[in-house]
Order: C-alpha cells, then sequence, then structure tokens
C-alpha cells in the first residue's frame, strides 16, 4: 500500500512542472504567430494611434514578460481572458465546443478497442496463420490511411451518393438526440477505423510476448483450454500495454481533431482553435493550447494511476 502511495504521489508531482512548461510554451509560441490583432481587427485604414489605443486596451502594449505573468495570475484564477473577436469569455467557450470533440473521440475510442482487443488476441493466438495474416494486414492499411482522406470517402459514399447520413451539419444531442447521431455516426466511425489499426497492432504484439512465457505453457499443461486461458491469463497481462496505447490515442485525438472537424464541420474545440489562429485571437489560442495540454497530461495521468491495476510491478519501482 505504501509503495502504491508513492506511486500515485510521484506521478500527480511531475504533473506540475509539466503543465508550467506547457503553460510558458503556450504563451510564448501564439506570440510567434505571424499579424497584429489590433490591425486584423480594425482594418488596414486604421490610424495609428487607433492601433496603439487598442492595443492598450487589449494589454498588447506591455513587455512580453509582463503578459504572460499577468496571464498566468489569470489561469491560475480559472480567468482565461475574452476572445478579441467577439469579447466572448474563453472558458465557456472551449467548455461548449469541448462537449463536441469529446463525445466523439470518447465513443470512437471505446469502440476501437472493443474491435482491437479481441483482434489482437485472436491474431496472437493464430500467429503467422491466415488469420493473422488478415487482421495484421487490415490494420497496417488503416493505418496507413489519413484520417481526412477516409472521412471524405465516407461522406462520398454514404452522405452524396447513398444519402444515408448527412454530410455537413451538427445538432446538440439536447434538441434532437436521433439526429444528432445521425451527424456524429461518419466522424466516429472514421476515427475508429483508423485506431484500431494502432490498438491491434499492440495489443497483438503484447500478446505474443505473453503466450511464449512460461506459465501460460503451464496452464496449457494443466489442461486449461485455449478460451481460459486466453481470457484468464493472456489478456489482463497483454493488455497493460495495450492501456497505455489507448491514453497516448485518446489524448492525442482530443488535440488533434482539428482536420476531422473541419472535414465534417463540426463545432468542436480543434474548429474553434483553427478559427482562432485565422483571427490572431490570442486569448482563444492560448487558452485552446493550454485546455488541450491539460486534458492530455489529465488522461495520461489516469492512464498511469490504473496501470497498477493491469501489472502490479509497476509500484515496486
Amino acid at each position: 500500500m505504501h509503495a502504491l502511495s508513492k506511486y500515485i504521489a510521484k506521478r500527480l508531482l511531475w504533473t506540475l512542472p509539466t503543465l508550467l512548461i506547457v503553460a510558458v510554451m503556450v504563451f510564448f509560441l501564439v506570440r510567434m504567430i505571424p499579424g497584429d490583432p489590433a490591425q486584423l481587427i480594425l482594418g488596414d485604414s486604421a490610424s495609428p494611434d487607433e492601433l496603439a489605443s487598442l492595443r492598450a486596451n487589449l494589454g498588447l502594449d506591455r513587455p512580453v514578460a509582463v503578459q504572460f505573468l499577468y496571464w498566468l495570475g489569470n489561469v491560475l484564477r480559472g480567468d482565461l481572458g475574452h476572445s478579441i473577436s467577439n469579447g466572448a469569455p474563453v472558458l465557456p467557450m472551449m467548455l461548449d465546443r469541448f462537449q463536441v470533440s469529446a463525445t466523439i473521440v470518447l465513443v470512437a475510442v471505446a469502440l476501437a478497442t472493443l474491435i482491437a482487443v479481441p483482434a489482437g488476441l485472436v491474431a496472437a493466438w493464430r500467429q503467422n496463420e491466415h488469420v493473422d495474416v488478415a487482421i495484421v494486414a487490415a490494420s497496417t492499411l488503416l493505418m496507413s490511411v489519413p484520417s481526412f482522406w477516409l472521412g471524405l470517402v465516407l461522406l462520398l459514399v454514404f452522405g452524396l451518393k447513398l444519402g444515408w447520413l448527412p454530410v455537413v451539419g451538427y445538432v446538440p444531442f439536447t434538441e434532437k438526440p436521433w439526429t444528432a447521431i445521425t451527424y456524429v455516426i461518419l466522424p466516429v466511425v472514421t476515427l475508429m477505423l483508423i485506431e484500431v489499426g494502432v490498438l491491434t497492432r499492440m495489443m497483438r504484439a503484447s500478446a505474443i510476448e505473453i503466450l511464449r512465457l512460461e506459465y501460460v505453457m503451464h496452464a496449457r499443461a494443466k489442461g486449461l483450454s485455449e478460451r481460459k486461458v486466453l481470457l484468464r491469463h493472456v489478456l489482463p497481462n497483454a493488455f497493460a500495454p495495450t492501456w497505455t496505447m489507448i491514453g497516448l490515442v485518446l489524448g492525442g485525438l482530443l488535440g488533434g481533431i482539428a482536420v476531422l472537424e473541419t472535414v465534417f464541420t463540426l463545432p468542436g474545440l480543434g474548429r474553434l482553435l483553427v478559427d482562432a489562429i485565422f483571427a490572431r485571437d490570442y486569448p482563444v489560442v492560448q487558452g485552446c493550447l493550454l485546455f488541450t495540454a491539460l486534458i492530455y497530461v489529465i488522461v495520461n495521468l489516469i492512464v498511469d494511476l490504473c496501470y497498477p491495476l493491469f501489472d502490479p510491478r509497476v509500484t515496486a519501482s
């Protein structure tokens, strides 16, 4: 129990410097985006006095270090500022958009896991046989397909050609649940197919290593059926590396879904970030990047904290 508490405390402490480094990088990298927000808001016809006045109102005339400390203090109080474009508070805007992104990513990763884990287990069990070759080939193909290209193909086939699903738009689940489902089917399927390949390969590689261990051979020698050997002995131990990959995939998708949201015209967090970059909306860009990094860190922290459930040996290190 002491080792587990030490492991948890260590992981929690590591998140603090990570988030601080991310905050510094986010702030200063955003300042490297070409363009002047004041010029973008007022237009090319604005006078120097008008530009200077607006920069002062936005706090852009202060030294960069002062701007960072002021921004960081507000962030620690839960205030991410207001959008330069429309004056709306950044945090509520992001949370509203994040619901769309999180729904699609969570459902896609859950479905991908349900397909990839048994597929990888079967492929490892039948290594070098026809079933294994077919699963590996399909996984490799899915891994090599760009998400935006697959999304466009699904839109063309099921949206334009067959007319089964809507092509563009989004309906909130709180308004029309069944209609909302039809708008997210294609994005979910696109992400699911892409990530199935990655998780299947990981599960297969882990299961192959476990199948070669002595305790598996001992279980077979005791007369246990292949089904019990796979479910009782192979699956729990082989799932640990796959669980880590699921965390990386989940955090990566939440941070990198902007392309897919653009393809399917979804009002998610990624689309908000893209629009804010084009508008040189510093508070929104900073808020989206920091929020995305925070989600990534939290997801991987949860994965690390759950890892002892699959492999208790990690608490001994």
